[in-house]
Order: C-alpha cells, then sequence, then structure tokens
C-alpha cells in the first residue's frame, strides 16, 4: 500500500515511539495489519500519533515466559513500528485502523513516561535491509512456499485466491502468509526475527509442515 511518507532509513523515524503489546500480532514491513482500538489506553496511543504527525506505532509481542506482572508483562525484544495508513471511528468510542508495517526494531529499554501506553527507546540499524522494498525476494524458494500452501489449504477445508497469489510478488507473498499463519507467538516471533526473507519463508514452510504432520498422525479436525 502506498504511503504518504518515505522512510529511507533508520534516521527518518524516531527513536523513542508508543508499543502496542499484543500476544500472536506479527506486522512486517510492508504488511497490514488491521486493528480494532476500544482500551482507553490505546485510545489515547492513537490519539497522540495522530496528534504529534508521526503517526507510528510500535507492535510488539509481550514475553509471557519471562513475564512475572500479568498487567505489565515483559516483552521480546524485537518488535515491528507501523503508520497509522487508514482510520475510522466506530462511533461507539472504538478506533478501526490498519497499520502499513515500516520496519523492525530492537528494543534498547522501556522508558518511564506518565502516559498509560507504554514506551520504548529502539534501534533500527539492525534492520536496515527493512527500508529496501523486496529485499532478497529472489532468494525464495516459491515452489517450495506455494506446494505447503496448498496443503495446509486442502488439509483445512479452506480456499484462496489463487490470482492473487500467483501475482503477488515473493515478499509481499511471504509476508502475508507470515502475519496471516494461525501459529502461536513462538512461532510468529521467529518469523519476525528471521535475518531474511529465504529465512522467514523457510521458518514459516517448516512450521507448517510440523503442524499438517502432527493433524496427520493425531487425527485432529481441521481449522474452523
Amino acid at each position: 500500500m502506498p504511503i504518504n511518507a518515505e522512510y529511507r532509513g533508520p534516521g527518518d523515524l524516531p527513536q523513542v515511539i508508543p508499543v502496542f503489546p499484543l500476544p500472536g500480532a506479527l506486522l512486517l514491513p510492508r504488511g497490514q495489519m488491521p486493528l480494532n482500538i476500544f482500551e482507553p489506553r490505546y485510545l489515547s496511543m492513537v490519539d497522540d500519533a495522530l496528534r504529534d504527525g508521526h503517526r507510528l506505532i510500535g507492535m510488539i509481542q509481550p514475553d509471557a515466559a519471562h513475564s512475572q506482572n500479568e498487567a505489565r508483562p515483559a516483552l521480546f525484544r524485537v518488535g515491528c513500528v507501523g503508520r497509522i495508513t487508514q482510520l475510522a471511528e466506530a462511533g461507539d468510542g472504538r478506533y478501526i485502523l490498519e497499520l502499513t508495517g515500516i520496519a523492525r526494531f530492537k528494543v534498547i529499554e522501556e522508558i518511564a513516561v506518565l502516559t498509560a501506553y507504554r514506551q520504548c527507546k529502539v534501534d533500527y540499524s539492525p534492520y536496515v535491509d527493512d527500508f529496501t522494498a523486496r529485499k532478497g525476494e529472489e532468494a525464495v524458494d516459491r515452489e517450495a512456499l506455494l506446494e505447503v500452501l496448498t496443503d495446509f489449504l486442502k488439509a483445512n477445508n479452506l480456499k484462496v485466491d489463487w490470482e492473487g497469489v500467483e501475482s503477488a510478488p515473493n515478499e509481499a507473498l511471504v509476508n502475508a502468509l507470515a502475519m496471516m499463519s494461525p501459529y502461536g507467538p513462538p512461532e510468529k516471533q521467529a518469523m519476525l526475527e528471521a535475518p531474511d526473507l529465504k529465512t522467514r519463508a523457510e521458518i514459516l514452510i517448516a512450521v507448517t509442515e510440523m503442524d499438517l504432520a502432527k493433524k496427520r498422525t493425531s487425527g485432529d479436525p481441521p481449522l474452523q
């Protein structure tokens, strides 16, 4: 999706960003994530992002395995910052918005703030390749990816717009499938932290193959 701002490198993004901890949520560069915002602290976060003009929110997963405070869980060290590219008011106090992924970041530290939502100082430099669209997509094994997608759809009685799949560039295809995949936080985090698009595709293929093998062995019913 085209956006109204150009981000050419880490210097074009703020070092301190609001973060939205959400388990199982995976945002990737140039991917689109719909969000239904209703908690007061996150409504304030959206208002502030719009008021400040940067329109940026960092998506990150809570790290449940290392959390002692359920109300304020520990965070994984890597997330992805997105720009608000669509926003609608639901009429009942909610915001319906869409984030478009810009680049991944590494959390340097969470900072003490007066806002109800959390904020972190972050570093984008480990993921400088994220600023280049379609970087490394020629290395993706597209045939293997489509093969496992076919098996997954068949096993779960699902359908897909094959015309759209076949016309999608490798980056868009890999990232969309990773973001929509039904796997848990550890698998989503592994795909987020993959060093390149080829590795992300390989993780997605491996996780899906393991899931399919498990279903065949256990006789689990298909996904609903």
